[in-house]
């Protein structure tokens, strides 16, 4: 059944934007009486029926709803350098959605290659990854932070910054508990500070490794956001 994004659905009627118009109108050419789904993603999914199908306000009636589909008992926000090539953030934006992650801000660090984002484009991949892996949540794409705004904001959780200088470390997946909110550090390509690190330590995070191998940031982000997840889902 074809998927639909509807963040503001209220109600049994609801209107297609003008983008899900079109495709559900004219690319995919469904008609009045089909059957479609909804997610507004933030954690329901709604069957509905097209009731007039109009290529720039396609009208529809939901028939039943689900909520909470797929609500886990932990939240996982990762802060990360967006990389110089923005085609690898937006790989990294597409994964860990696939994955599962709650909330993501891009950190605007000392070495860091990229200065500036743009939300629109990024928003939209985030929307078609929580479609295409039918996910009931989205996740959040804060505006970017610079590190030392960031790192004293308060966060009720395990805090982690991985990083790649030759200090003391501790495993990522061997500290990780389950069941707690995690916020994890990922630097951009030329790492974090020693500075930034320091200002991080300061502030409570734990130093950790992501294993033996060097990994490209956006690997890196990936990584931790699979960890996060198969701890919380053996254990």
């Amino acid at each position: 059944m074809h998927l639909f994004y509807t963040p503001d659905i209220n109600g049994n009627q609801y209107t297609l934007d003008e983008t899900e118009s079109k495709h559900c109108v004219r690319v995919l050419r469904l008609k009045e009486g089909d059957k479609i789904q909804l997610v507004d993603g933030k954690g329901s999914f709604f069957e509905a029926v097209i009731s007039h199908a109009h290529p720039k306000a396609c009208q529809v009636e939901v028939t039943d709803a689900q909520h909470e589909v797929g609500k886990r008992d932990f939240r996982l926000h990762i802060a990360i350098g967006p990389t110089k090539s923005i085609d690898r953030f937006e790989w990294f934006l597409e994964k860990s959605t696939e994955i599962g992650i709650d909330e993501i801000t891009p950190l605007l660090c000392r070495y860091s290659e990229r200065k500036s984002i743009k939300p629109a484009r990024l928003e939209n991949i985030i929307t078609s990854a929580m479609k295409q892996s039918l996910k009931a949540y989205r996740p959040v794409l804060n505006e970017m932070t610079s590190f030392k705004d960031f790192i004293s904001q308060e966060f009720d959780g395990e805090k982690y910054i991985a990083h790649c200088e030759p200090t003391e470390r501790k495993l990522f997946s061997h500290i990780l508990p389950k069941g707690k909110d995690a916020l994890i550090l990922i630097g951009p390509e030329g790492d974090f500070s020693p500075e930034e690190i320091k200002l991080a330590l300061d502030n409570g995070f734990q130093p950790v490794s992501l294993g033996e191998s060097r990994l490209r940031t956006e690997t890196a982000g990936v990584v931790a956001c699979h960890t996060v997840n198969l701890i919380n889902e053996l254990r």
